[in-house]
């Protein structure tokens, strides 16, 4: 009996398998049996994140002109000033935010993908409390794109004038990839 239920990816109801195109009972998703077409998927968006994450780190993030003057910064050189100017907890909070969680994540999903792609079955449940790690911090690496939203909204001082740089848009689509790639990722291909 257990061989004709299958488990919904997304909301991780249990539907009985009838062998034709299966549809979720509870979220009307559709039910892939093909466990590498969600590894694939996985692969694609996290590839698409890593590369979105080079010009997120290269490129300015902020662009603040002053009296005429514009000075650029990207994530790394901004979390420098803002750690100069005696700001340490928020520049710890970026730093961790921007840099360390989005490299913990992928890490974290290419051990997924590489361990899952090998057949390794050893510690089901490491392998999900990582993936659950995984989701959990996710959103975190978002709060570099709130803290250019915010700037920007908040400063409305004659003289200054601030501006997103392009690599807002690229940590954006990373986060963005990175959070898909999490969500196409099939626990299933973990048992």
């Amino acid at each position: 009996m257990s061989s004709k239920l299958i488990r919904c990816p997304k909301c991780e109801a249990v539907n009985i398998d009838t062998g034709d195109e299966i549809e979720c009972r509870r979220c009307h998703k559709k039910i892939y049996k093909n466990k590498q077409y969600s590894l694939n998927l996985t692969t694609a968006y996290l590839t698409t994140a890593i590369i979105a994450f080079i010009p997120a780190n290269i490129y300015p993030m902020l662009i603040v002109t002053q009296f005429g003057v514009s000075q650029e910064s990207n994530i790394i050189e901004g979390i420098i000033h803002i750690y100069e100017n005696g700001s340490y907890g928020i520049a710890l909070i970026i730093l961790f935010a921007s840099v360390f969680v989005p490299i913990i994540k992928f890490i974290l999903l290419i051990y997924l993908i590489i361990s899952t792609k090998l057949n390794s079955h050893k510690d089901h449940h490491s392998k999900h409390r990582i993936f659950y790690i995984t989701e959990i911090i996710g959103p975190w690496s978002m709060i570099d794109v709130f803290v250019v939203a915010i700037l920007a909204s908040l400063v409305h001082i004659d003289n200054i004038e601030i501006i997103a740089g392009s690599a807002s848009t690229a940590f954006a689509i990373m986060v963005f990839f990175t959070l898909l790639s999490a969500l196409s990722f099939d626990t299933r291909t973990m048992d």
